[in-house]
């Protein structure tokens, strides 16, 4: 049976690649004789650098730029082919934010390091700069790139991790304010900032305007075209020529749930399956999909980490482990090989 294995990253806990091996691991124990073919893939935040450079090669860069709390990091991107691929999260990512500090750095964290690996790339003299968004730890509306980036002469792209509009129930404060320490309170007040930015009124509606706390609609502002970052990574990577010929396809992240929807991976993942009859299904850390919604985004079943553990605690005590362990009871059920 030719099985592709093509997940996300489980945020904070596996790459993508530790995800993608973890469930080789535990599906060889029941089904040796299986061909897996490991894809790990990303949808625009942590991993798009790592993943595109696994299947493009290319010169990676180390730029020092200014991280979300002000003081420098190192952040990489990619050049490959005159094009030029930026993660928003290597300089502005949640990860950067220490936990004790979020509640403060959800109203102050910036974007002005991912401005400036813009400069970086355009200083390069690429022809198209795409800035893969997703996992910030900023709620900015990309204020701090719109202050420091030079209007580059290069094509410029947003390759967007979510569909979510700027403002409104599913914006970009209200939505993903909470999960990057924002209080209620707090919440309320990035909303009215949004909001207020006359600079981005012609595209707070659009799609993907709310990706990275308003970074999508910043680049927007810019001229940007908006991209799926899960479509181009699964394009750039070749994922549907594995899909022609697989007998089944594995994807997951940290959490399925109604975000997954909205333009992650593992529907673009999905929909490349059903677009072949190959059934899909999903192992992830935590799952808040129902059967129903699950079923017409193309996934035949899901599967969650926290549940075969016995807890979230215990799946974090070694995410590795207990993916593999739940991989191998998966395989039992898929598996037409199994021993």
């Amino acid at each position: 049976m030719r099985v592709v294995i093509a997940p996300d990253c489980f945020g904070g806990t596996l790459t993508a690649r530790e995800v993608a091996e973890a469930v080789a691991e535990g599906w060889r124990r029941t089904a040796p004789d299986d061909e897996l073919h490991l894809r790990p893939l990303a949808d625009g935040g942590p991993g798009f650098v790592d993943v595109l450079h696994a299947a493009l090669g290319g010169t990676l860069h180390t730029t020092t730029v200014t991280g979300p709390l002000g003081a420098p990091v190192e952040a990489r991107w990619l050049e490959h082919d005159g094009s030029a691929y930026i993660e928003s999260a290597e300089a502005c990512g949640l990860h950067l934010v220490p936990v004790d500090e979020r509640a403060r750095a959800a109203e102050t964290a910036t974007t002005r390091g991912v401005g400036e690996l813009v400069n970086a790339a355009g200083d390069a003299r690429v022809h198209t700069i795409v800035v893969g968004l997703g996992g910030s730890g900023t709620t900015d509306g990309g204020a701090g790139l719109r202050e420091t980036v030079r209007p580059p002469t290069a094509r410029l792209v947003a390759a967007a991790d979510v569909e979510n509009p700027l403002l409104g129930p599913h914006g970009a404060a209200r939505t993903f304010g909470p999960q990057k320490g924002a209080s209620p309170e707090a919440v309320a007040r990035l909303e009215a900032r949004l909001a207020a930015m006359d600079e981005l009124a012609d595209v707070r509606d659009r799609p993907g305007a709310g990706a990275a706390g308003g970074l999508g609609a910043a680049l927007m502002a810019l001229g940007a075209e908006v991209a799926s970052g899960a479509g181009m990574v699964r394009e750039l990577t070749r994922l549907d020529e594995a899909l022609d010929h697989a007998d089944l396809a594995v994807t997951g992240e940290g959490s399925f749930d109604w975000q997954s929807l909205r333009g992650k991976l593992v529907t673009a993942v999905a929909s490349g399956s059903a677009e072949r009859g190959v059934p899909c299904v999903v192992l992830a850390g935590q799952v808040t999909v129902g059967r129903r919604e699950a079923a017409a985004a193309g996934v035949q079943e899901t599967y969650a980490v926290a549940e075969h553990a016995g807890s979230v605690e215990r799946s974090l005590a070694d995410p590795a482990g207990t993916l593999a362990d739940l991989a191998a009871r998966v395989a039992r059920h898929w598996s037409h090989s199994r021993q």
